[in-house]
């Protein structure tokens, strides 16, 4: 087993936190991309939307989520010693695990046979969208 990913926050303010700390990364990714593009003022201020910082700021946040990767035994022990609601996506009958345990008692999980980094990405989206995305709209 090994873990990829910095962020793991342990409570849902810290996951608060670190999202609103990921704000101005994002605004300043936001721009320096539009200014690669070579965006003239005009065409920035009409398609770089408050929308667009925000998806930025998402995919930041959850591109920086603590994801364990490990066989399917690895992640049975892992269960066996957490105290979490996990939500497992995939199919049964492949090998591998990917997994992030959120702040409060969830888990998602996703099977994969191969493509780690494909798994790993699928599964970063998912954990935003089902644990942290509910978290930080309330903020």
């Amino acid at each position: 087993m090994h873990t990829v990913g910095t962020l793991s926050p342990s409570s849902t303010e810290a996951a608060r936190e670190r999202y609103e700390e990921v704000g101005p990364a994002a605004q300043t990714v936001v721009r320096e991309v539009a200014k690669a593009m070579a965006f003239d003022r005009a065409e920035y201020d009409e398609r770089v939307t408050g929308d667009v910082v925000e998806t930025a700021r998402d995919a930041l946040f959850a591109g920086l989520l603590e994801v364990h990767v490990g066989d399917r035994e690895e992640f049975e022990e892992w269960c066996e010693s957490v105290d979490a609601e996990v939500t497992t996506v995939g199919s049964e009958n492949v090998d591998r695990v990917v997994w992030h345990a959120g702040p409060d008692g969830e888990a998602v999980a996703a099977t994969f046979q191969n493509e780690e980094d494909a798994a790993i990405a699928t599964l970063r989206r998912q954990v935003f969208g089902r644990l942290y995305r509910p978290l930080v709209d309330q903020s």
